[in-house]
């Protein structure tokens, strides 16, 4: 039996299913419902994570400092975030009410503003490693930091009930889960020839989609070949510098 579904529409997990055995003629028997929900969740997860920067991911937030504290948890499941309470998956950019921090390597900045040095006061400067945000000087009070990032995606595959959709991602990616699905059971229905087809128009569909959803704002001129090591200076007509611990 061969199914079709147009790009664009909602595929919920079980449909994904159908049309994964409608299109290799297959029943449960042959494939069953956890090897296929498993099937799907790994072209789930190929998308995910072959871009970092997702648009449909973006969210923006906001934490309180705390006075005396540089660092704080806002990549795993923490309890610092205002709404996305299981943390962020990347943060892209912070601020305060009056002006943007600027990044700074954690090596830079801890040369600069070492932790055995009494340098508290207003945030100017922040880094990022080991899935914690180093604020720099250390706050010296309680201090609103808003916070544009991409959110931790939703699991979808394994263990999902019948009914679900993979809803952090726009409708026509639906069809690419199962796509991914069909050239992993063609695999396991030992057809590597069918499997390579239909992983061949999956890398297809997925190039085009990322064209679609990965660009440049039509604000933002597109340079090539230029980069702005500080957001700060890209904003400011004068020249950007350090701030030191002594200032």
């Amino acid at each position: 039996m061969q199914l079709s579904y147009r790009k664009g529409i909602i595929m919920q997990i079980q449909e994904m299913r159908a049309y994964i055995r409608g299109l290799l003629d297959i029943d449960s028997s042959d494939i069953s419902d956890d090897i296929l929900n498993r099937f799907i969740g790994e072209g789930y997860d190929q998308i995910v994570y072959s871009e970092k920067r997702w648009p449909f991911y973006e969210a923006e937030d906001t934490f309180t400092t705390v006075n005396g504290t540089s660092d704080y948890d806002l990549e795993s499941s923490s309890a610092v975030l205002t709404t996305n309470t299981n943390g962020l998956r990347d943060v892209a950019a912070l601020r305060t009410d009056d002006h943007v921090l600027t990044y700074l390597g954690r090596d830079d900045g801890d040369i600069v503003y070492p932790l055995n040095s009494n340098s508290n006061g207003d945030v100017y400067y922040f880094s990022n490693w080991a899935e914690k945000i180093r604020l720099y000087p250390t706050p010296s009070s309680a201090q609103t930091i808003y916070v544009r990032g991409y959110k931790k995606p939703s699991s979808f595959g394994t263990g999902s009930a019948d009914g679900t959709s993979p809803s952090d991602f726009p409708e026509p990616f639906h069809i690419l889960f199962a796509t991914y699905g069909v050239a992993r059971a063609y695999e396991q229905q030992e057809d590597p020839g069918m499997a390579q087809q239909y992983y061949g128009i999956f890398a297809r569909e997925l190039d085009n989609l990322r064209a679609r959803h990965i660009d440049v704002p039509t604000p933002q001129p597109l340079v090539l070949n230029q980069r702005n090591a500080s957001r700060w200076r890209s904003q400011s007509i004068m020249p950007n510098r350090l701030r030191y611990s002594w200032e």
